[in-house]
């Protein structure tokens, strides 16, 4: 049964494109990837798989990785740990953590086939905090092109600098050495 905000949303008229396109003069090439997704989307009430959405919108690199991601508990829908089935909707809140980062974005809009990146980001709000900053110091180990080989003392600050697991020795090898 539908609520009085749903009939009332019925009855509303439709515009060509509903904000998503926030840019004023867009590239044509976006604009027909977008009205290529939207037809290639589900039709009316249907609904689109979660790890097929992530894969989709770009925030995984497969979607076999997508179904490992929800079968490992990294991704939640609407704060509740889903499985790689689960049927996402427009306005749910997805939370992925991916390659040490969390994404937190909001479902704007429902696609099923994988798009460019102009069209994903208009596929959803994201609201993820900010990544980490890089570190700011230079590699380990690089030396000056033509300075020769190095000596005990720079090679052994080499070796601390990155760490007792960067020896290059074989682990039955370290715990000989031990």
């Amino acid at each position: 049964m539908a609520s009085e905000h749903d009939r009332a949303a019925e009855h509303a008229p439709r515009t060509q494109n509903p904000g998503l396109n926030p840019d004023p003069n867009p590239d044509p090439g976006t604009t027909a990837a977008v009205a290529a997704a939207e037809a290639a989307g589900p039709q009316g009430g249907e609904s689109v798989r979660v790890d097929s959405w992530i894969w989709a919108v770009r925030l995984i690199k497969t979607r076999s990785l997508g179904a490992t991601a929800c079968k490992g508990g990294h991704v939640r829908v609407n704060g509740e740990r889903v499985k790689p089935a689960y049927a996402v909707r427009v306005g749910d809140e997805v939370r992925l953590r991916h390659e040490g980062r969390e994404r937190v974005v909001v479902v704007r809009r429902l696609i099923r086939k994988r798009v460019g990146a102009p069209v994903a980001v208009q596929c959803y709000v994201d609201n993820s905090p900010p990544p980490p900053p890089r570190e700011a110091v230079a590699p380990a180990g690089i030396r000056d092109r033509g300075a020769g080989r190095p000596t005990k003392r720079d090679r052994r600050e080499m070796e601390r600098l990155r760490g007792p697991d960067s020896l290059g020795l074989s682990r039955s090898a370290r715990e000989r050495e031990q």
